[in-house]
């Protein structure tokens, strides 16, 4: 039932989506490859390398008729010298041997153009997201988006690397098979050029039908790789629950929606080329059909009528081809068009023109002055309401209630992920807004609720703090933080690699190389979500005991759900519904009675409680 309820709400969103996208405004079928275009422009000495060799090696194809021609008119025909029949292959083999360089230098060429230009957009892409406010990604799935910088590149490489290649051949060889044509025989090729606007004008469209299925079969597949992420990277909650069927179900569904739109688009492609290629053959039979007669009367010699059927044939197949390849252009500018999105995404964050730049040497300071702040995916709800706190430098800071109080939006705030709706963040006096966001968060060390780790070596993962720390400073951090032990066992050391999200450790260890990290951070501020939860009672001991040090010389703001953690803090804030409902150390709140004094009687009654989570 949940699996086919999960299957009918994807179905709707899809649906929904397709009717958004048809009543979207049209565009130009291709005007989303103006982005490649830039990119391969960044390499001209590549791009009129290419040009020259598709030249060549269409002006080398269109010549093998005219040699035909020769060889029949001057070497067999009535007056020809048999003698000469030799010289003339001697001309094909020479244009065979231009046409063998050409297409080698043109393949090497555009291959490279397509690899490279495929490189730079994926790195532009990348850079542009890397400074996306995180707003951005509440809106935009970060699985869907990885799937784009795959799958889309991947369409968008084919583009830049064969079709266009073979568009900018097919288009060369018909305009010039054209103008041949029209030297050999005007009247006959006045009827071909004639039937051309027969195969243009269902071309233009057909294209435009297919670009817009071509867009959504994109965001099919592109919905696929996101759920196979997803459910992979939860396999074994997938497993522990026996919902391996459900999820079987869930992404069958998946597959039979990208199945279906890839059918309106094969359908669509198949019409088109089926008519486009009727039209143009069907012209070329009925002008071959003449020129035979005029072979028969004698107004047209045999090695004419051989070139003109073989060059007839040539622009054909090059305007057949065209016609595939308009449908491989139009599904590389889908591809381009989702990437685009990406890359002209603009963050909400972003420094000043003038930063203001903040005090040196930094206090450690931050202050709240009746700030409001709506996250943007929930407007209805404040996350915090005329909000007001200010910590000193050196203070300690704890912060608890409920889930939704608004404690961990503190944390966003003051490493200016968000800015707020109302009211002012300051650090040593300077409001946010004012300063460099990577400035500000220099001064931030920050050991989230659960430890974030890459898939990298345990000494990347530990100077991600600070990327100059020395061994010994590692090996200091990993030592005050109670991560030196385990790490020294590992295969290799601090050069072991620690798998995606840091598999290899558990998730004590890997909440140790998260402190370890902020250690060697060394920065004024400390921000702690909590950040001995996933440690054992000993581990967490001699943690806490290098955090109590450490903590001395710096401002500390801690989110804690434990109440044993936070007993030595200089104020504890107690939060509910984004507002202060109680505030001052744990002796005094433990001998009122208002909220933290109830809740602090439950947890010390029975330790297991957490009623902050």
């Amino acid at each position: 039932m949940d699996a086919t309820m999960a299957s009918e709400t994807a179905s709707k969103e899809a649906d929904h989506r397709d009717e958004a996208e048809a009543a979207a405004p049209p565009r130009r079928s291709l005007g989303p490859l103006r982005m490649v275009y830039r990119a391969a422009l960044a390499y001209p000495g590549r791009v009129a390398t290419a040009i020259a060799a598709l030249i060549v090696t269409a002006l080398a194809t269109l010549a093998i008729p005219a040699g035909f021609r020769l060889i029949i008119d001057r070497g067999f025909g009535e007056g020809g010298n048999p003698s000469d029949i030799a010289r003339w292959f001697e001309y094909l083999l020479m244009i065979i041997v231009v046409l063998a360089v050409g297409t080698a230098v043109r393949f090497y060429t555009v291959s490279w153009l397509g690899e490279r230009v495929v490189a730079d957009i994926r790195l532009a892409v990348q850079r542009n997201l890397l400074g996306l406010a995180p707003s951005f990604f509440e809106e935009n799935s970060p699985k869907e988006i990885s799937s784009r910088m795959t799958a889309d590149t991947a369409v968008v490489e084919q583009v830049v690397g064969t079709t266009v290649s073979v568009a900018l051949r097919n288009a060369i060889m018909a305009v010039g098979g054209v103008i041949y044509l029209f030297a050999l025989a005007p009247q006959l090729t006045l009827g071909l050029v004639i039937a051309i606007p027969c195969v243009v004008l269902p071309l233009s469209w057909f294209g435009r039908r297919l670009r817009n299925v071509s867009r959504t079969s994109q965001d099919r597949v592109a919905d696929i790789g996101a759920m196979t992420t997803e459910v992979l990277a939860a396999l074994k909650v997938v497993q522990a629950f026996n919902q391996e069927r459900r999820e079987q179900e869930r992404f069958s569904g998946a597959v039979e929606r990208t199945f279906t739109t890839a059918k309106r688009r094969i359908v669509i492609r198949s019409v088109m080329t089926g008519m486009v290629m009727m039209l143009i053959f069907g012209s070329i039979t009925l002008l071959m059909w003449r020129g035979a007669i005029g072979v028969a009367e004698g107004s047209i010699t045999g090695g004419t009528i051989a070139a003109f059927v073989v060059t007839g044939g040539l622009v054909a197949g090059a305007f057949g081809s065209l016609t595939e390849v308009y449908g491989d252009l139009v599904r590389g500018a889908g591809a381009a068009s989702r990437l685009a999105e990406l890359l002209e995404a603009d963050s909400t964050i972003t420094p000043p023109a003038r930063p203001q730049a903040l005090p040196v040497p930094p206090r450690g300071q931050i202050a709240f002055e009746r700030v409001t702040f709506r996250y943007p995916s929930r407007p209805e709800i404040a996350a915090l309401a005329d909000f007001s706190l200010k910590v000193e430098p050196g203070e300690t800071v704890a912060i608890v209630g409920p889930s939704g109080a608004g404690k961990s939006t503190l944390f966003q705030l003051a490493e200016r992920f968000y800015d707020p709706q109302a009211g002012t963040v300051k650090m040593d006096g300077v409001p946010l807004v004012s300063a460099d966001p990577a400035e500000i968060r220099s001064r931030i060390a920050l050991v989230p609720q659960e430890g974030v780790l890459f898939a990298a070596s345990a000494r990347d993962n530990l100077r991600y703090g600070n990327w100059n720390a020395s061994d010994a400073q590692i090996w200091e951090a990993a030592q005050a933080a109670n991560a030196d032990r385990f790490l020294r066992e590992l295969p290799e050391g601090l050069d072991t690699f620690l798998g995606e999200d840091g598999a290899r450790l558990s998730g004590g260890q890997r909440q140790r190389m998260a402190i370890a990290r902020a250690l060697l951070r060394d920065a004024p501020i400390l921000l702690l979500d909590e950040a001995t939860s996933a440690l054992d009672a000993e581990s967490e001991r001699l943690v806490q005991d290098a955090l109590e040090r450490l903590m001395e010389a710096r401002t500390t703001l801690v989110i804690a759900h434990r109440l044993a953690t936070v007993r030595k803090a200089s104020r504890i804030i107690v939060l509910d519904q984004g507002r202060i409902v109680e505030q001052g150390t744990h002796a005094d709140l433990s001998a009122g009675s208002g909220l933290y004094a109830r809740l602090a009687s439950l947890q010390f009654d029975d330790p297991r409680v957490m009623p902050f989570e």
